[in-house]
């Protein structure tokens, strides 16, 4: 094959000897530089400086081309992005190492003292919103999220289909345990076959009849008078119900009770679920007569009309042995009913009639009060609930030293004060007044901000429940925060859709402000992630709206 180079033609002849032309020019004595100058078609090759390869001690500069065409938008808000996240993140570990190093130093304040945090909640309330107020609010943008009615109604079709199926298997249980253990556990068994013995008085019992002879276990074919039938049990009202605590454990048990019309009695049974498909169905109390353990009616029974999706049924924990142990650490558990058969309790009602007594319009008008008190802090709390909700649980928690959840009067006070909650004399009295029924000088502080404040509905705190056994999957009643950082997703947020905001920087302005609830740095406990939504609730007054915001990231 041939081969041109710079005009010079090569034949398979002249490959065989490349150099024999110029070997032959150095044996003439000529060098290669003249030789170049005689034939000027070749290319010349400049000499290598040894000279410029030596390091120089001025730095090398770089050399941009006059030509180069400007960036675009595009990158440009690249790099914008990457420079607000090198922001960030250094400001964030800088706060990090200084909240490490203030925790070393700082101890518990005294009773009368606040300590540095609530000083500084006490600053910024004075002036105004603060920069944990506004990344609270980028929460609420989840609200703007067009409804999907399509995608949740497939979810919440499912989910009511997984809500019947328990209920069923609780009421089958329930059903199976009480009508085969009702007559032989009926003490008139004994009563009804020691009758039936000394009616006839053999002298020998070898060679009296089987059927008179002493047995050990119950004639189980004799009819009591308390002989629980199938048709007495079905005349019950089912409600879900949950304990009111702030260890995340006992918060997200799943309770499912009966009221039972014909003896006006109770029983509640907890349902777990193991894995996907392995399930059991637990006694949790005693199926009984049970009165109000506090409140206003506080020694009656329980009626039908005590039951009501928001209503609070109270029992002393030690009447019932097979409790948790968490639970038995407060001497008063108190139930909340989440959901209730509103057609089985309204068909109870026209077959029963309840009288109202002064009780009950007492208790109206104690409501009646509390709504009020309730709406003019709200007001107070307007784009702040985030920042003073979890404040303010923290500073109630650091007062109660003793750990047994209970306040005097002079340290509700202080706590009011030092959030600026304002609330006229009149109606803390009858706040106090409507909680410390026993007089015992103390009340549950949970209670108290619950009276004054509020909380939110049912329903949303169902999604706010859902989210954290979401997050806590080992059932310990707290989540480390590595967790919540790998589990909390903003694609969806409409800042980062236009692009006005990065995935990351939504991230960390959840996180930050949800550190500043927590009193450990690196994990959350159910109460503070309830009081975090607790306080975003204040200012959302669509349920689809904090559907929306706590669904969204968490992708329940």
């Amino acid at each position: 094959m041939d081969l041109e180079v710079k005009g010079i033609a090569a034949s398979p002849t002249s490959q065989t000897q490349p150099f024999t032309g110029r070997n032959k020019l150095l044996q003439q004595g000529q060098t290669s530089r003249s030789w170049a100058i005689q034939n000027p078609s070749l290319p010349v090759v400049p000499r290598l400086d040894l000279g410029s390869l030596v390091d120089s001690d001025e730095e090398e500069q770089d050399i941009i081309p006059e030509n180069l065409p400007a960036p675009t938008s595009k990158y440009k808000l690249k790099y914008q992005q990457y420079k607000t996240e090198m922001k960030e993140g250094y400001k964030q570990c800088s706060q990090t190492n200084a909240e490490k190093t203030k925790s070393k130093i700082t101890q518990q304040c005294p009773r009368n003292k606040v300590d540095d945090k609530c000083i500084k909640v006490e600053e910024a309330i004075v002036d105004g919103l603060t920069t944990l107020d506004r990344k609270a609010l980028l929460q609420q943008g989840y609200a703007d999220i067009p409804y999907n009615a399509q995608r949740s109604m497939r979810k919440s079709d499912a989910e009511i289909v997984a809500a019947e199926r328990k209920k069923q298997t609780v009421a089958e249980q329930v059903m199976v345990d009480h009508l085969s253990r009702a007559v032989i556990s009926d003490p008139e068994q004994n009563l009804t076959a020691e009758r039936q013995e000394s009616a006839r008085i053999f002298p020998d019992s070898k060679i009296a009849p089987h059927r008179f002879r002493k047995r050990t276990l119950h004639e189980t074919k004799i009819r009591t008078h308390s002989t629980l039938t199938e048709n007495m049990l079905s005349h019950k009202v089912q409600f879900d119900g949950r304990i009111i605590s702030r260890n995340g454990r006992d918060a997200c048990r799943e309770l499912v009770g009966f009221f039972f019309a014909h003896d006006q009695s109770l029983t509640i049974y907890e349902y777990r679920q193991f894995g996907k498909n392995r399930t059991n169905v637990l006694p949790f109390i005693q199926k009984n007569i049970y009165s109000h353990q506090c409140g206003r009616r506080k020694g009656k029974h329980y009626q039908l009309g005590d039951f009501y999706v928001g209503a609070n049924l109270t029992f002393l924990s030690y009447d019932h042995p097979r409790l948790p142990e968490s639970v038995k650490e407060n001497t008063l558990l108190i139930l909340r009913i989440t959901n209730i058969d509103q057609m089985a309790l309204d068909s109870l009602k026209t077959d029963s009639v309840e009288h109202e007594d002064d009780t009950s319009s007492q208790e109206t008008n104690d409501r009646r009060v509390l709504k009020a008190i309730q709406d003019a802090l709200k007001e107070q709390l307007h784009k702040r609930g985030v920042r003073i909700l979890t404040g303010l649980g923290k500073y109630l928690q650091q007062l109660d030293k003793e750990g047994t959840g209970l306040l005097d009067k002079a340290d509700l006070k202080q706590t009011l004060q030092v959030f600026h909650l304002k609330l006229s004399e009149n109606d803390f009295e009858s706040v106090w007044q409507s909680l410390n029924g026993n007089g015992s000088g103390k009340v549950d502080y949970g209670e108290f901000k619950r009276a004054i404040i509020g909380e939110m509905n049912e329903y949303r705190k169902s999604f706010v429940r859902k989210a954290f056994m979401k997050l806590d999957f080992n059932k310990t009643g707290c989540v480390p925060i590595i967790d919540i950082r790998k589990c909390y997703c903003a694609k969806k947020h409409p800042q980062v859709i236009s692009g006005l905001s990065t995935e990351e920087e939504i991230k960390l302005s959840f996180l930050e402000t949800l550190k500043d609830a927590c009193s450990k740095l690196d994990e959350v406990s159910y109460g503070e992630f309830e009081d975090y939504y607790e306080g975003l609730s204040i200012g959302i007054v669509n349920d689809e709206d904090f559907v929306n915001i706590v669904r969204t990231p968490w992708g329940i």
